[in-house]
């Protein structure tokens, strides 16, 4: 009876540890794919000199891991002001010289937000910032992954872009580019009418590079639980995705992490039949 390779299963370590420490914890605990934020602390991603990165290749290296990085979605990728814009460019120009330096094989980016007046606006400003940015990770060849982000409550001010179907595809659909892929985060999709099941049925499986996992609640609010806090279907949803072809790799991302490390092998433990 096939189950799910706990290879196949990361771990995000996001801000938890220095990335050195993060290297060390997944060797010693056999995790084989972490990724991580550089926006803070020790992992600021300006604080990355030559002699530093060659060390956390060589780490890497030795201890078989694939490292991925992960931007803030705090960053409004679709800002359009004056000098706060070209500082945008700037911090995900960055990060592509960060995945150079470090041997990064993804970053995940996002579609940025807007503030319900200027839909059209923000949707342009991010559609052209990522057109561009793509263009500079092709030619440092790094993988830049689109993520569809989380709902926010209808009365609230600020919306993210990218959190249903119809607006993620009409990012991804205008991005040709081939360092231009996808990151589906499972729980995300469950906070919205269309579920899963919808996004299985529309989004473009060969695209995707990463599938993200969190426990929530249907059609509730964002929240990253522990699996079996929420009702998300973890087994149907690998079923549905190894059942299409999905070779990509999943990336658990919610508590701490020791409750990642349970969860990761208690889905490795789930029957696909």
């Amino acid at each position: 009876m096939p189950t799910l390779s706990p290879a196949r299963i990361g771990i995000d370590v996001g801000r938890k540890l220095p990335l050195e420490d993060a290297i060390a914890w997944a060797a010693t605990n056999d995790v084989g794919i972490i990724d991580i934020q550089l926006d803070t602390g020790a992992n600021v991603v300006t604080s990355f000199d030559d002699r530093r990165a060659h060390a956390i290749r060589r780490s890497c290296d030795h201890h078989d891991i694939t490292l991925g990085l992960h931007t803030l979605s705090a960053v409004n990728v679709a800002e359009y002001a004056p000098l706060v814009a070209d500082a945008v460019d700037a911090y995900l120009h960055a990060y592509i010289d960060a995945a150079v330096l470090l041997g990064a094989e993804w970053i995940v980016v996002h579609a940025g937000f807007h503030f319900s007046a200027d839909i059209p606006q923000r949707m342009q400003a991010a559609l052209d910032r990522l057109r561009r940015v793509a263009d500079y990770a092709d030619h440092k060849s790094v993988q830049l992954l689109l993520e569809n982000l989380n709902k926010e409550p209808p009365d609230a001010e600020v919306h993210y872009l990218a959190h249903t179907t119809e607006e993620w595809r009409w990012f991804y659909e205008k991005l040709e580019s081939p360092a231009l892929h996808l990151s589906f985060t499972a729980n995300h999709a469950h906070l919205v009418p269309e579920g899963v099941e919808g996004f299985l049925a529309t989004m473009p499986l060969a695209r995707v590079r990463e599938v993200r996992l969190a426990d929530c609640f249907r059609n509730g609010k964002e929240e990253h639980l522990v699996p079996g806090q929420g009702d998300f279907d973890f087994l149907g949803l690998f079923k549905a995705l190894e059942a299409r072809g999905y070779t990509g790799h999943y990336m658990n991302a919610f508590g701490s992490l020791n409750d990642m490390l349970e969860a990761r092998t208690m889905f490795a433990g789930m029957a696909m039949d």
